[in-house]
């Protein structure tokens, strides 16, 4: 296990089938507390399949609209589900291909954790954006709000525990209020705010908790992937013990984002 990267997102399809439902629900949760008003420039950082794009179309009026994604099944995936006006292109978060002040908002959801520097990330943000204009992200809270990845991390280290090392709770540090508060700071925004976004995690049955599990897209189905056949039903029991299942077979969890904002000075 040792070396070994699971973090894999490469493919749109794959996504969808793991997180992509949770991702839609939450990126509407976090428009919703941006309370954006209409004819803005936006700019999606690291949009990944187009939810938070589509969410941003659908449900904002923007002028323009560009998404940003540097995995080319991604931003495949996502200019297939795309409405107007948005764009897509290829680029690096930390490397934004968009001129200094030419946009009035940038998000970027679900993405913060996974860049290797997510201090210059947000400094390209404040770049990009009009002098007065947003800069906002989520991440998901993986340390205590992601009901179904704990009962998954919980299972996975209870028959592996140097799995333990690969829980994203462990390793990323920006999954808190407080670094995301010092995140925003330190890139200079003015009017930080943090608040919680909550979403119902429902799945049918075990088997629609398990099964996108084996898509091999992020840590923990990356984890999964890597083990023998073996393994893999030694986990999937462990985890089917775990879990809080219905009288119907239905299992219903609850998930929690940390969205974080701020203005850019000097409008």
């Amino acid at each position: 296990m040792a070396g070994q990267d699971f973090d894999v997102w490469t493919a749109g399809d794959a996504y969808e089938r793991y997180m992509g439902r949770w991702s839609r629900l939450v990126a509407d949760e976090f428009v919703t507390w941006l309370s954006c008003t209409p004819g803005g420039r936006w700019l999606d950082i690291g949009c990944g399949s187009g939810a938070l794009t589509s969410t941003v179309a659908r449900r904002c009026r923007p002028r323009t609209l560009l998404g940003v994604e540097r995995s080319a099944g991604f931003a495949a995936t996502a200019r297939a589900r795309a409405s107007a006006p948005a764009l897509f292109a290829r680029g690096d978060a930390q490397a934004l291909p968009v001129s200094d002040a030419s946009v009035d908002v940038a998000v970027s959801g679900l993405v913060l954790n996974f860049l290797p520097e997510p201090g210059v990330a947000v400094a390209e943000a404040v770049r990009v954006v009009a002098p007065g204009g947003l800069v906002a992200a989520y991440v998901w809270d993986y340390g205590e709000g992601m009901e179904f990845l704990r009962h998954f991390w919980g299972a996975a280290t209870s028959v592996d525990p140097p799995a333990a090392a690969l829980d994203e709770g462990h390793r990323f540090p920006l999954c808190r209020p407080d670094p995301l508060r010092r995140l925003w700071g330190e890139a200079g925004l003015v009017e930080v705010t943090v608040a919680p976004l909550e979403i119902p995690t429902r799945f049918a049955d075990f088997a629609d908790l398990w099964d996108p599990l084996l898509a091999g897209q992020g840590p923990a189905p990356g984890y999964v992937a890597s083990l023998a056949p073996a393994a893999r039903e030694r986990l999937r029991d462990a985890l089917r013990e775990r879990v809080p299942t219905r009288p119907d077979g239905s299992i219903a969890l609850r998930a929690r984002a940390w969205g974080v904002r701020g203005r850019k000075p000097g409008a």
